[in-house]
């Protein structure tokens, strides 16, 4: 009966115990009572920390909702925390003030004999672009500048763009394709008042402000791409007509390719290449009763607008297409910049007469400048373009600064006569030879205002249609204010 013997045993143990046990229960309870309390406690931290959490995440959804204003380099922006929309208010005003050095004894023939010195806003320019759901971009852009005149106003870009599919971004609408070196960099940070003569010659065929189109554009950290379908002129649709003032029966067609990049590049040194074209697939045609039906013009202004006046013409050509095709070169080290381009336009003409062949336009331009104040204009790559330099020290007189200064030069040349001296008359395109030597010195008080001082020497060799020298030499001064944001 060993457990029956173990069971007493125990049971004696634990009544002996029990008094032991007994005198234990205040300090087991005193010890219960403080666990008790601080879990009491630790239950109130946790429901203040739902509290909490919850305020949170209610502000950071507000926040989330909740738009936000920002101006940044004087550019007002309305925008989601996260980007998804935005508005951004952006404009340019350039004031043009130019006197112009004729000669007193110009031949006869010459009808240009007194350019219009004075004053006009060459660009007054006001618009909004954005994001809508994140990957869609737009822009929307007003005109009421002019070139010897202010305008009445016109739809300058217009476009919508998807950009969800880097590093491609698809754009449809009026907006300038992208068509060489000068003509992809912001009229806000170019460094001479207007493009050289030939560049904008070759971006008016099938490009140009205003100009309808749809097509992709691309880059990379070293280099551009874009490939634009164009159509007419925005203005040409405003108007119902084309810079002939005839009805448009069917609008042109016509194409804007480029690449680009800097294929060597280091720290403080780049050089940029590229090549272009610009082909008009078909004219635009005016019609049956038009005295040119399909007509195309070249034509350009001595690259100063005050004076609307061009000096270089071809005239109406009847032609079924055309062609512009450009070489890009350009090296920068630190402050100083090199650059150029050369174009070769070609004509194709419509049912040419007896002895006429196609008639072939070149030009070209170089380029540089150097920023005193050591700062070095920026490369643009997701436009392949040098942008106005920065500004290390705004102007402030009383910290001793003064902004950032500039010297520039320039010479460019475009010659627009084919067979000028053909016995053939139907043969000669007698649109002229105009070369200018450019030089200025730019002043950037910060990053809005820009004052541009610009000295012209122009020289133009032409003859009329009987053979009569209509050309001439002049000088003009040219001083731009602007601000730009």
């Amino acid at each position: 009966m060993a457990w029956k013997s173990k069971l007493l045993g125990g049971v004696t143990g634990l009544v002996l115990a029990w008094p032991g046990l007994a005198a234990a229960d205040p300090v087991t309870d005193a010890k219960i009572a403080a666990l008790e309390e601080q879990l009491a406690l630790l239950q109130a931290q946790i429901a203040d920390l739902k509290v909490s959490t919850s305020a949170s995440i209610s502000a950071l959804r507000s926040d989330a909702t909740t738009t936000s204003a920002t101006i940044a380099n004087g550019k007002p922006t309305i925008a989601t925390p996260d980007g998804t929309f935005s508005a951004t208010l952006h404009g340019v005003m350039q004031l043009d003030t130019a006197k112009y050095d004729q000669d007193d004894r110009l031949p006869a023939a010459v009808t240009a004999r007194d350019l219009s010195g004075g004053a006009n806003f060459r660009r007054a320019r006001i618009g909004v672009d954005g994001k809508v759901f994140g990957n869609f971009d737009y822009n929307i852009l007003f005109e009421f500048g002019g070139s010897g005149a202010e305008d009445a106003g016109r739809v300058q870009e217009l476009w919508l763009q998807y950009s969800g599919l880097k590093p491609l971004r698809f754009r449809i609408g009026a907006f300038a394709p992208p068509l060489g070196l000068e003509d992809a960099a912001s009229v806000n940070g170019s460094l001479f008042p207007e493009r050289p003569a030939v560049a904008d010659i070759a971006r008016g065929l099938a490009g140009a402000d205003t100009r309808i189109g749809g097509g992709v554009i691309g880059n990379g950290d070293h280099w551009f791409a874009s490939a634009i379908a164009t159509g007419p002129l925005v203005q040409s649709l405003n108007s119902g007509a084309t810079a002939f003032n005839a009805p448009i029966f069917d609008e042109q067609q016509g194409y804007a390719l480029r690449v680009a990049g800097m294929p060597l590049h280091g720290f403080d040194w780049l050089v940029h290449v590229g090549a272009n074209a610009s082909i008009v697939a078909q004219p635009t045609d005016l019609g049956a009763s038009a005295g040119t039906r399909y007509a195309l013009q070249l034509r350009e202004r001595p690259e100063l607008r005050v004076d609307g006046t061009r000096l270089v013409d071809t005239g109406q050509i009847d032609a079924k297409g055309a062609q512009a095709y450009g070489l890009e070169l350009a090296a920068q080290k630190q402050n100083l910049l090199i650059q150029g381009e050369y174009f070769d336009i070609s004509l194709d003409r419509r049912n040419p007469a007896v002895g006429a062949s196609d008639p072939s336009f070149n030009g070209w331009y170089v380029e540089g400048s150097w920023v005193l104040t050591g700062e070095r204009r920026k490369y643009n790559i997701g436009a392949a373009a040098f942008d106005a330099p920065g500004v290390d020290k705004p102007f402030d007189p009383s910290n001793g600064q003064w902004g950032a200064w500039e010297l520039a030069a320039r010479y460019s040349t475009i010659d627009l006569n084919y067979a000028e001296d053909s016995l053939i008359a139907a043969d000669r395109v007698r649109g002229g030879q105009q070369d200018i030597w450019t030089l200025g010195v730019n002043w950037f008080p910060n990053p809005a205002v820009k004052f541009m001082l610009d000295y012209y020497d122009v020289s133009v060799d032409r003859k009329n249609t009987t053979g009569a020298a209509i050309g001439q030499d002049y000088r003009a001064l040219n001083l731009r204010s602007q601000i730009a944001f």
